[in-house]
């Protein structure tokens, strides 16, 4: 293990959206580092962001929704259906005790705004595309988290099993 991470590190909480079409496709951002600490690296996440001072889980889900990354606006951050805890690099080096909780958001289409992003989500966020499972598990991409296909049948299951 490297020294930075013998260090004791923050945590850092956030949410991330499962953004799910009605087509069962999953919203995927791709990120792209050209300068940094994170320079060289490239691959598709999911939409989120950290939790902001006095903020909920779920009411984070429903700000990064909307205003980081597609312009999505609800009242709800929908069903939290998983969580994890990893240790992370942040893009300026730190790093941090990641510690994600997902919320499942069901859309109708497939209609993105970008016009809330900040400069650096600009910067780096190159694309976006809708994934079907086939697709993630045949890629050769990077994707995070790596456990998406997991997440998405058990949530497939327990949607299909509900009364």
């Amino acid at each position: 293990m490297s020294a930075e991470l013998m260090e004791p590190v923050r945590r850092r909480p956030s949410s991330r959206l499962l953004v799910i079409d009605r087509t069962n496709r999953v919203l995927l951002f791709r990120f792209v580092f050209k300068r940094g600490p994170l320079a060289g690296q490239n691959y598709w996440a999911t939409p989120g962001g950290a939790v902001e001072a006095g903020e909920s889980f779920a009411d984070a889900a429903c700000r990064e929704l909307f205003e980081e990354e597609t312009g999505i606006l609800r009242n709800g951050a929908g069903q939290e259906v998983a969580e994890r805890e990893f240790v992370f690099q942040l893009h300026d080096g730190e790093y941090v005790m990641a510690e994600e909780r997902f919320f499942l958001v069901r859309v109708a289409d497939q209609s993105l705004s970008r016009d809330h992003r900040t400069p650096s989500e600009i910067e780096v966020t190159t694309d976006h595309r809708w994934w079907s499972v086939e697709e993630l598990t045949s890629t050769s991409e990077t994707i995070f988290p790596e456990t998406l296909v997991t997440i998405l049948a058990r949530i497939d299951r327990a949607e299909t099993s509900a009364p």
